[in-house]
């Protein structure tokens, strides 16, 4: 069942609206809820590629095995283009490095924002 919800929407904005509901063949409401739904699923999307890379991360600094990018992008390019392709040899393990104790996965990629 739909819940009702008020929005108030800045005159300019409501303006703005209006003339790409009417292109989509859509009410300005429906296209308000469309907008909605995709940035919910964009939002949903980013929070669970947030939550994969943090157990990547944890699953480094546990030791897990390490590749070398160069021979992971070489595979998934073989397999891509239909090629066999021999799976990519770890490298080694990784631990803590570096002179502050913490390990490179550990690191926040530029943009992302650290969880808590």
């Amino acid at each position: 069942m739909a819940a009702t919800t008020t929005i108030k929407l800045p005159a300019d904005l409501k303006q703005r609206i209006a003339p790409l509901a009417e292109a989509a063949g859509k009410t300005a409401h429906a296209w308000m809820v469309e907008a909605l739904e995709r940035q919910a699923a964009l939002a949903e999307a980013r929070e669970a590629f947030l939550r994969e890379a943090g157990a990547s991360a944890a699953e480094i600094d546990a030791g897990g095995a390490l590749y070398s990018a160069q021979d992971v992008a070489a595979y998934l390019l073989s397999r891509a283009a239909g090629k066999a392709a021999a799976r990519p040899r770890r490298v080694g393990k990784s631990g803590k490095s570096g002179k502050s104790g913490k390990s490179a996965a550990a690191a926040t990629p530029p943009g992302a924002r650290r969880r808590r």
